[in-house]
């Protein structure tokens, strides 16, 4: 399953739409503006919300949290010793994790599960500002939860360079 994720450069709040290989709109990420940490929601089409994305407020490290239905379902966090590539672990309610490590500023980067690909993202095959694509490579992942990852990556990465 091919995605594309059309980031809105300028607006308030940082809503944007992922979209099918053919432009369907599938996914919304809605960005909640005026907030003391970052939170966003990732709905259907019909607008029902399938995962809630926000920052930890308290942390030694900057956390991401992803919660369904009230519940959390993963914490995602930068690795402590990534030198050469950015490394971040995606720790899962039910004990599993998940590695993401690839080049996050540039949006390139795979998430596995026990050395198994589960989604590439890349800009790489794309040439408009703000775009990239998300290859879901499994037939039974859990999208909304790779999608929400992805969302975490690339917000903790922005916050690493702006540092």
């Amino acid at each position: 399953m091919r995605l594309l994720v059309r980031e809105r450069v300028f607006g308030i709040g940082d809503d944007y739409w992922i979209e099918d290989a053919d432009g369907r709109k599938l996914f919304l990420v809605d960005g909640k503006a005026m907030r003391l940490r970052d939170t966003f929601e990732l709905k259907d089409t019909n607008g029902r919300v399938l995962v809630e994305i926000r920052q930890k407020m308290i942390s030694i490290r900057d956390t991401m949290l992803i919660e369904r239905d009230g519940d959390e379902l993963a914490r995602v966090k930068r690795k402590r010793l990534s030198l050469l590539r950015n490394h971040y672990r995606v720790s899962l309610a039910e004990g599993t994790e998940l590695d993401v490590s690839g080049k996050i500023l540039d949006r390139e980067f795979a998430i596995e599960y026990d050395g198994e690909l589960l989604a590439q993202i890349s800009r790489r095959w794309l040439t408009i500002r703000d775009t990239y694509g998300i290859d879901v490579v499994r037939e039974d992942a859990d999208v909304p939860l790779l999608l929400a990852v992805a969302v975490c990556v690339i917000v903790l990465a922005d916050k690493d360079h702006e540092d």
